[in-house]
């Protein structure tokens, strides 16, 4: 009888901690915000939640947002020329790694910044004509006896963004970005493209009398979460001679952040 007795006492035990840790496992579901009802729960944004590095992320620590951010573009410009007029295959990628600074307690305002690699292409099936004897450029129609069948203005960039960042307190979260960008224009070309297939010719010419080197612009995200449209506009023009075409760059398109 005694036997018994103890059996019944470890089964009501079981029981009793069985239903304890499935009342756990809800609890642990239900804190999907950055805060939960004493800590801060262990959801992270995009597509690397779990990514700590080489050590386990502290349980207090504060969550951090949109360190890895890739920027798929369609590129114009405007001044002389305007918006909309180029070829729609006009697509760039900017990459951004970025620090993110909290300057709140729950991460809802923070300023980002970092180093911007931007590829940028510009489809405008026109004729840049770099004149180095008058040092200047300037943007000419296709004539009929011009053999090549699209032309684009092309380059690299590196710069710095400085960023103040606004989002909710959610992981699943609302954000708006509003920043800019100083850096320099490492190196740009014009391609012009014959033929076709096996056929094909292409020329680059990397030879503008006055490139503008020197870059500084401003741009806003505003989207949910790891995704957000974006939008960027350059406050100098891509040629610096004031006889040369005046153009400015201008950048629209999709934000992904993968961390």
């Amino acid at each position: 009888m005694r036997g018994i007795g103890n059996k019944n006492g470890e089964m009501k035990q079981l029981i009793i901690a069985s239903i304890a840790c499935v009342c756990l496992c809800f609890a642990a579901q239900a804190q999907y915000d950055s805060k939960g009802d004493s800590i801060p729960s262990k959801f992270r944004p995009g597509a690397m939640w779990y990514f700590t590095g080489w050590r386990p992320a502290s349980i207090e620590k504060v969550r951090k947002y949109d360190r890895l951010i890739f920027d798929i573009t369609y590129n114009d410009w405007i001044g002389d020329e305007d918006l909309f007029k180029n070829h729609w295959a006009s697509i760039g990628l900017n990459t951004n790694l970025m620090f993110d600074i909290p300057l709140t307690k729950g991460n809802t305002v923070s300023i980002g910044t970092g180093l911007s690699h931007s590829y940028h292409v510009t489809r405008h099936n026109r004729h840049l004509d770099a004149n180095d004897s008058l040092g200047i450029t300037t943007l000419e129609p296709k004539l009929p006896q011009d053999t090549y069948r699209k032309s684009i203005l092309g380059g690299h960039s590196f710069s710095v963004p400085l960023e103040l960042r606004f989002h909710k307190e959610s992981w699943r979260h609302f954000k708006f970005h509003i920043g800019g960008k100083i850096g320099v224009q490492s190196s740009m070309y014009s391609k012009y493209v014959t033929g076709q297939w096996l056929d094909r010719d292409v020329i680059k010419d990397y030879k503008f009398p006055d490139q503008n080197f020197l870059l500084y612009s401003a741009h806003i995200r505003f989207g949910f979460r790891n995704w957000a449209l974006f939008g960027s506009y350059n406050f100098n023009t891509i040629f610096s001679d004031p006889n040369s075409v005046q153009l400015n760059r201008v950048q629209m398109g999709l934000s992904i952040s993968l961390f």
